[in-house]
């Protein structure tokens, strides 16, 4: 299978090219290696995927998905099966600062996608959506066939576009879309603006971590593996059947909400240190729970979460320690963290 990958040097878009690669698949990934984070991470994921470029058939390039022009010959010069659009600015808070970037990426970006795949009705197109597009007063556990038309970030808002474009060309030109709502994603080579690698940074330095609603939060955490697992078996099974519809959803979680407190108890065992904590108010914004109801992707796909919170950061501990030796990552004195994917 030939596949194409946006954001391949991006926290999941490097664990799915790595999976997809030893699968045996052909890859092409592109990334703009943007700095919305800092991007020796990125690089270093991308040296370790370039490594396998002996072995396995992967070939990348530096394109932005707003390039229409770039976009276009990529298609023209390949034959792509599956294309895995994962190239989508995050962070819920972020957006409020430069909410430009948000429209720019994830609405302009997304639709030079779905536009071009217009032109090849054969590829599947999976794209990346997120949990954060239920808002913050969805009901439990969050369902897909809720609607989802208050968002709490223009981050959510303009993921939330992205499903309604994708829905669209499904409709219009038989294009098959797969939109995935993330929950919480975890576990090694993880974004440093997210909560483990913050409050494993704070830990480590002995610097407070900030739990708002005084920690009475709940999300659902999801190891990196679940859902590489999750999409593997999208991708080598789509389509279903002939009247499988051409849009779908689905959820994408381990279904089990977890305690901020719990997580940090749970940091606190692996790393062997004692949590410095300080009670905020909730922010506004905020959901108190996130719970990814998995049924559909269960039914359809066979999907099951199996990695256990203390297993995953375990292992996500052990490879934080590793990477913070050798790249010399700085300790992290205020802490600000993102909840949602």
């Amino acid at each position: 299978m030939n596949l194409l990958i946006t954001g391949c040097a991006g926290f999941i878009g490097f664990h799915l090219t790595k999976r997809m690669l030893q699968d045996g698949h052909k890859v092409v990934g592109i990334d703009n290696m943007n700095a919305y984070y800092d991007p020796t991470l990125k690089y270093a994921r991308l040296a370790l995927l370039k490594e396998m470029r002996n072995e396995y058939n992967f070939q990348f390039m530096q394109i932005d998905v707003e390039n229409t022009t770039q976009i276009q010959n990529l298609f023209a010069s390949n034959q792509f099966d599956t294309v895995c659009h994962l190239a989508t600015q995050t962070g819920a808070r972020y957006s409020a600062e430069n909410p430009q970037q948000y429209i720019s990426t994830n609405i302009q970006g997304t639709f030079n996608i779905l536009e071009i795949c217009r032109n090849y009705p054969h590829i599947h197109l999976i794209y990346a959506s997120s949990s954060s597009v239920y808002g913050a007063k969805a009901t439990l556990p969050y369902s897909e066939t809720q609607t989802t038309d208050q968002p709490s970030s223009l981050h959510a808002a303009t993921l939330k576009s992205g499903e309604l474009m994708a829905h669209a060309y499904s409709e219009l030109y038989g294009i098959k879309t797969t939109g995935l709502r993330f929950f919480t994603v975890y576990g090694p080579w993880g974004r440093p603006d997210m909560t483990p690698s913050l409050f494993a940074n704070a830990i480590i330095h002995h610097n407070p971590i900030e739990l708002y609603n005084n920690g009475d939060i709940y999300r659902d955490f999801t190891y990196i593996d679940d859902v590489i697992n999750g999409m593997a078996l999208i991708i080598k099974n789509h389509p279903l059947n002939e009247q499988h519809e051409r849009a779908n959803i689905y959820n994408i979680g381990h279904s089990s909400p977890v305690h901020l407190r719990d997580f940090v108890y749970t940091l606190e065992q692996s790393i062997g240190i004692k949590a410095l904590t300080v009670d905020k108010p909730m922010q506004s914004g905020d959901a108190l729970i996130t719970w990814a109801d998995v049924s559909h992707l269960q039914n359809d796909y066979g999907y099951i979460p199996r990695i256990s919170l203390k297993e995953g950061i375990q292992s996500f501990i052990r490879w934080y320690k590793e990477y913070t030796r050798a790249y010399q990552i700085p300790k992290t004195k205020n802490i600000c963290f993102h909840l949602f994917s």
